[in-house]
């Protein structure tokens, strides 16, 4: 596959608070999702290390955009997870703000990958982020991760009811995929790398 261990040899490159501390570069993907989705958990499955992104069973410990610069000298993009997270209000407002604007202006960004925790995909909040993302007319490629803790017949059901319930979008003109994900049993992950890896070639 040409994008075979796309995410591999990532490295840590930076992470910022404030906007105006973003780094200047020209390509990179953005990594999103609810508090617990398993965004942590996906990132370091996808780079192949075991604590790129740190993982922990309380929401909200991404408190920053933290940036990983991947072996093409593009970069991913972990996000602060929206959703719960058990913080004082001013520091939840920050993180608001900090993901918003974030999404809504950095041109740099080619894609979105939004990671939903497949026993519970398309919550409000996803909904949401979804219609806030739909003006930027870029990719979303969507994980369903956790999809080991479903039967096979399960996933698949699963599977296609987000793809019904994501046509309200596609008819809005917006690019969008979707796929199972399980970072425990390491499946998925082809599919990703070759979706995501498509993306830096695009322009």
């Amino acid at each position: 596959m040409p994008y075979s261990n796309f995410f591999r040899e990532a490295q840590f490159f930076t992470t910022v608070n404030h906007l105006k501390d973003l780094p200047e570069v020209d390509k990179e993907v953005a990594f999103v999702g609810r508090s617990n989705a398993g965004k942590s958990s996906a990132i370091n499955t996808l780079t192949g290390h075991n604590r790129l992104a740190y993982v922990s069973k309380t929401p909200g410990r991404t408190q920053h955009i933290n940036y990983f610069q991947l072996k093409n000298g593009g970069f991913m993009v972990d996000l602060p997870g929206y959703g719960y997270a058990a913080v004082p209000e001013s520091v939840r407002k920050h993180w608001v703000g900090l993901l918003g604007d974030y999404l809504a202006s950095r041109e740099a960004i080619l894609g979105l990958v939004m990671i939903m925790d497949s026993r519970h995909p398309l919550k409000e909040l996803d909904q949401v982020m979804l219609d806030f993302f739909l003006p930027r007319e870029l990719p979303v490629h969507i994980l369903l991760s956790k999809a080991d803790k479903l039967s096979r017949q399960e996933q698949m059901k699963t599977l296609f009811a987000v793809k019904k319930a994501l046509k309200p979008w596609l008819s809005e003109g917006m690019q969008l995929s979707v796929q199972l994900f399980s970072s425990l049993k390491k499946t998925g992950v082809e599919e990703v790398e070759e979706i995501v890896g498509s993306w830096f070639e695009s322009i």
